[in-house]
């Protein structure tokens, strides 16, 4: 099992080390689309909150903004390379960044409010695992929110592929995967302009 982490692992840096240094000018326009899916977290002044897989950290600013100064924002990623990105752009002043894997997370049990992912769900290579590290570290009744600032459509066309039935955001998966991984889904909109999951941490977080 550890070859095969190190295998994912491996193969994500490769992915988006290659593609930091222009990441944001690729997508240049996303800002308004992560400010508004951030304003539909819920987040209140004061609250801790975790981007995971924070890329160039697009979404540290609309975060502080929405917990304020009295409130923790924090930035997690694999590679380096986004990282240092988003240094460059001086994200590093709205969150602490860093280093480490969303699967094992340096964080204590019930540490946070909320966690943001965008375009996490498909580069996780244990979804069910890894959404259970994220149900262990937020409190009961925090949210989750996964988000992509286009929809599963219009990723598919810009990729030059098909839509599967197997993919992790369609509804039918995602629900019971966050159920069995502590999490339930409170709401789900899957249009052009917009991909946005979000889901309340249980009671009781899932087991095994």
């Amino acid at each position: 099992m550890a070859d095969d982490h190190t295998h994912d692992h491996t193969r994500v840096r490769e992915f988006f080390g290659a593609r930091a240094a222009d990441w944001d000018s690729r997508f240049p326009d996303d800002g308004p689309a992560y400010a508004a899916a951030v304003g539909e977290v819920g987040l209140r002044a004061g609250d801790t909150v975790l981007d995971a897989g924070c890329g160039t950290g697009r979404a540290l600013e609309p975060l502080r903004s929405a917990v304020g100064p009295a409130g923790t924002v924090l930035g997690v990623d694999l590679t380096p390379e986004m990282l240092r990105a988003a240094r460059l752009a001086g994200r590093d002043r709205s969150g602490r960044l860093l280093l480490a894997d969303v699967g094992r997370l340096p964080l204590r049990t019930g540490a946070l409010d909320a966690v943001f992912g965008a375009g996490l769900i498909s580069h996780l290579p244990e979804p069910a695992e890894n959404l259970r590290e994220l149900a262990r570290v937020v409190r009961p009744g925090g949210r989750l929110a996964l988000f992509h600032p286009v929809g599963r459509a219009a990723l598919a066309a810009r990729q030059g592929r098909e839509i599967t039935t197997d993919d992790l955001r369609a509804e039918p998966n995602l629900r019971p995967l966050l159920s069995r991984s502590g999490w339930q889904m409170i709401s789900y909109v899957d249009e052009d302009d917009r991909f946005l999951a979000l889901a309340a941490r249980q009671e009781r977080a899932a087991k095994g």
